[in-house]
């Protein structure tokens, strides 16, 4: 095995003694090897490398260096440090060793730099050493495997919920979706309304027209402290300056952001083109477009989502244009919302249609239950197919 340029994680463990391994395995004589060189004679004030030992006078091979995570800054953390975890990751690197990890014919080829975590306020040794011992070994094995396989990630990064952050972000990766629209511009009755929704991961939320023009693109920052972990959609109907209203949005931690059909396609495809470089998704609204289709064929680049959409004051006599939703698909559009007037007994038809996002505002927002009439919604979705349920609804155990 040669030009070996290996990377492993792991994080196992309680808090305080949780243990966080990062390492990297590679050739003596390659990049790996120098960077091993120069954690030597390159030091930094509290974070001094050491040799894993076995005991002193019996290092471990291939030659591993530990590079302390955490400023140490008295002898109990120098205890710590220079006790239970250097013992921990040489034992784990002998151990990989002799049960084949890692190849017994590489150990005076390779060298590995591990960079271990030790809380300040850590106690427990034994916890210390375990946790240690066992997040290395399995950092060893994840990076001589190529640990995660790009599957893996694409399967997780829309599921994975990070400890320290707390709260997930969300993507709309897992249709069908009931978007909310909030339009009536009175915070408390939002909150109201908010504060009623049944928790679920089918569940967004619209920030609408009415309410931004009433208190600004900050109220969506000021929804985002009471919903952290909520897909929430900045509907500015954007008109002209597409970039500038995307900035807008993007600055308050909206999740997503819609333009009106209606605007120039100069416009429209700025407004994409700014919103996915600003890493969130655009929303085309094709209420009162004569052509949806067409409009959208001219585009350069398609955005995330099209709204098929009546109008409040055309509900009753223009009919709703789910015929198109599987041109649009054929187009390229990943998502299709619908929107105008949808009430429970018609939603069963707008998904066996094709509508990825179904956008209901009055029906909820303005009802006495708030949560059943949400919850009708969800039970059409569940009565639709296998895929309704929350995520990792029935997963066990989470890495």
């Amino acid at each position: 095995m040669f030009n070996v340029y290996a990377i492993g994680e792991a994080l196992l463990g309680k808090e305080p003694e949780l243990a966080h391994i990062d390492l990297i395995i590679g050739d003596r004589n390659g990049n790996v090897g120098l960077a091993f060189a120069n954690a030597f004679s390159q030091l930094s004030k509290g974070h001094t490398p050491l040799l894993a030992v076995i005991r002193p006078n019996l290092p471990c091979k291939p030659w591993t260096v530990i590079v302390p995570k955490v400023t140490v800054e008295n002898f109990a953390q120098i205890g710590k440090i220079f006790g239970a975890a250097q013992y921990a990751v040489a034992k784990a690197v002998a151990d990989s060793v002799e049960e084949g990890v890692i190849p017994s014919d590489m150990i005076d080829e390779w060298v590995i730099i591990a960079s271990v975590f030790v809380h300040p306020d850590a106690k427990n040794d034994r916890k210390i050493y375990s946790y240690n011992y066992s997040a290395t070994k399995l950092a060893i094995k994840r990076a001589l495997s190529s640990y995660p396989a790009l599957d893996k990630i694409i399967y997780e990064k829309d599921r994975a919920k990070h400890p320290v952050l707390g709260f997930r972000v969300p993507r709309l990766w897992r249709p069908p979706y009931l978007q909310i629209a909030i339009d009536v511009p009175n915070k408390e009755q939002v909150f109201r309304v908010l504060k009623q929704l049944p928790p679920s991961d089918r569940i967004i939320i619209e920030v609408g027209t009415p309410l931004i023009k009433h208190y600004g693109t900050t109220f969506i920052s000021e929804l985002r402290e009471s919903m952290m972990d909520a897909f929430i959609i900045a509907d500015l109907k954007t008109l002209d300056v597409g970039k500038v209203e995307v900035d807008l949005a993007f600055e308050e931690t909206a999740d997503a952001v819609v333009v009106s059909g209606l605007a120039s396609t100069e416009t429209l495809e700025n407004f994409i083109a700014e919103a996915q470089r600003m890493g969130i998704y655009s929303f085309v609204d094709m209420m009162d477009v004569d052509n949806p289709y067409e409009k959208a064929q001219k585009l350069k680049q398609l955005p995330e989502v099209v709204i098929l959409h009546r109008s409040i004051d055309t509900e009753n006599t223009a009919k709703p244009r789910w015929d198109l939703i599987q041109e649009f698909r054929d187009l390229g559009v990943k998502r299709i919302a619908v929107a105008g007037g949808i009430q429970p007994q018609v939603t069963p038809e707008a998904l066996k249609s094709g509508a990825d996002i179904i956008i209901v505002g009055r029906y909820i927002t303005q009802s006495k239950d708030v949560e059943r009439t949400t919850r009708e919604f969800l039970k059409i979705f569940e009565d639709q197919g296998e895929n309704w349920s929350d995520i990792d609804l029935f997963r066990v155990h989470e890495e």
